[in-house]
């Protein structure tokens, strides 16, 4: 995941940190006079992402997609950029990151909010199905007319989308710098704080408190554009004894096995690191090679603790960090 830190020597940050969309929500801003007006913004725009994206929710507008028996459904705008952002991933990292995998992750058992699905332990019967592939999703505009029988998750792209959206609204609305980040997420617009954002990159998700003392983690600067740690150590659950987690291979249909624990990607926005750090994990052993011809900075940990950088990966911050 990634956590956030400010160095506060010229420029003092204010943050606020919750929960939404099934995890958690650190919003910072260079001027503590906005943070409550930003913080009830990025709580009605994360509802409104949730409202319509959430595979979770049967009055979501996502399933009233899902529903539509493959008929031709007109949008809304909201939804229309989220799957154009879904289908752009998909492109890009050539299917490894795919929104057709809803039925795929409720077949082993990812059917629910993962607060829930860790208490159960129904048995599930994994069975190698491909994912029916993005290309037969089409999207004209508003229009969208997915085949009957398939369902989308937007799992993989939705929240890094969101943190961007959200980014970007806020810090024109407040006309100061502001950080989102949402799990291992994040976006950042507008003016940063003298020095950079510090951004703490770990691989093990949970608050930096918990992170293990001879964990890696590294700290780098960010000054704009998005952050994203994609990994399989952190939602895993057990179904019939078997253990099992929500990075799935579209060609599988069944959760991924890959050398990489953690991938962490710097890009130009935090829906393109995530697409990259979440087709990094798909695309195993040849994931550093892809980066590398990509031209992403990113950092692999693998399941030993080996820890590998991809040119451009910022290895040291002068700043000191200082907790927010």
């Amino acid at each position: 995941m990634t956590t956030t830190s400010t160095s506060t020597a010229v420029r003092p940050t204010a943050a606020a940190d919750w929960r939404a969309l099934g995890t958690s929500v650190r919003l910072v801003v260079t001027d503590p006079a906005v943070l409550d007006s930003c913080n009830l913004l990025l709580a009605r725009h994360l509802a409104e992402v949730d409202a319509t994206c959430s595979r979770f929710r049967d009055d979501s507008e996502l399933a009233a997609l899902d529903a539509s028996s493959g008929r031709p459904t007109e949008v809304s705008p909201l939804l229309a950029e989220a799957l154009a952002v879904a289908l752009r991933a998909a492109r890009a990292t050539d299917g490894a990151v795919d929104p057709t995998v809803g039925s795929a992750m409720a077949a082993i058992g990812y059917d629910r909010d993962f607060t829930l699905v860790r208490e159960a332990d129904r048995p599930v019967k994994l069975l190698v199905k491909r994912a029916p592939g993005w290309r037969l999703v089409k999207l004209d505009g508003r229009t969208v007319t997915v085949p009957e029988g398939v369902r989308l998750d937007l799992g993989a792209t939705a929240k890094a989308w969101a943190a961007d959206k959200a980014a970007t609204t806020l810090a024109r609305a407040a006309g100061c710098g502001v950080l989102v980040g949402l799990g291992g997420d994040t976006a950042v617009a507008g003016q940063p704080p003298a020095g950079g954002w510090r951004i703490r990159v770990q691989d093990v998700t949970g608050p930096v408190d918990e992170t293990p003392a001879d964990g890696p983690y590294a700290t780098v600067g960010m000054r704009d554009g998005g952050l994203a740690t994609s990994g399989t150590t952190a939602r895993r659950w057990r179904r019939g004894g078997q253990d099992l987690h929500h990075i799935v291979d579209p060609q599988t249909g069944l959760p991924v096995r890959t050398p990489w624990r953690t991938v962490s990607v710097a890009a130009a926005s935090c829906a393109d690191a995530n697409a990259a750090s979440t087709a990094a994990l798909v695309k195993g052993a040849g994931a550093e090679r892809w980066l590398t011809r990509l031209g992403l900075a990113a950092r692999l940990v693998a399941h030993d603790g080996t820890v590998v950088l991809t040119p451009g990966w910022p290895t040291h911050v002068q700043a000191p960090e200082v907790g927010a």
